[in-house]
């Protein structure tokens, strides 16, 4: 992993220098103040995949989710998207300090029945996209919490294998795992 030194920023030249070494290919499980815990893989500078171990829709999983990704300073870096369910969610990750801030935008659908994303994505895309449509989208359900990295691991990019399979198909124990 490089070091990139902050370098200061300009009205001119805004945007930091984008390493994105120390978060691209890692996978890291994380639990939020809530109890929530997640798992995300940074498959590429581009794209996560992720699943939901336990909370409001314990049991989901992702894969291919296109995201933005930046890094805001050393040690700093924030991914965001948009579903195909209508949520939007913004997470800023610390990798070296072990913590993490989330922002979950659920639209109201997901705040009444959040079981019906409880699956595997990919297969029910145009599902997700009939119950975005249908609504109700608001008020939409802000979830802010900040949140303990408990696993960090290089586990090199694009590599399909690392979410292959849901939260309930995972050996005992695997997301208690600790580093």
């Amino acid at each position: 992993m490089s070091t990139v030194h902050d370098t200061p920023t300009t009205v001119e030249n805004p945007v930091p220098p984008q390493d994105l070494s120390g978060i691209v290919g890692h996978r890291f499980i994380y639990t939020y103040a809530n109890g929530w815990q997640y798992e995300m893989y940074v498959k590429n500078a581009t794209t996560i995949d992720y699943r939901i171990h336990s909370g409001m829709v314990g049991g989901r999983w992702v894969k291919d989710q296109e995201v933005d990704l930046v890094r805001l300073a050393d040690d700093v870096y924030k991914v965001s998207w948009n579903e195909p369910t209508g949520t939007s969610v913004v997470v800023n990750v610390l990798p070296r300090r072990r913590v993490l801030h989330g922002t979950i935008f659920f639209p109201q659908w997901i705040e009444q029945d959040g079981g019906k994303t409880v699956l595997y994505q990919n297969d029910h895309l145009e599902e997700m996209r009939a119950y975005r449509d249908a609504g109700p989208t608001y008020p939409i359900y802000v979830v802010p919490e900040f949140a303990r990295i408990t696993l960090f691991e290089y586990v090199g990019e694009n590599d399909e294998s690392v979410v292959a399979v849901g939260p309930a198909d995972l050996p005992r124990g695997f997301a208690d795992r600790t580093n």
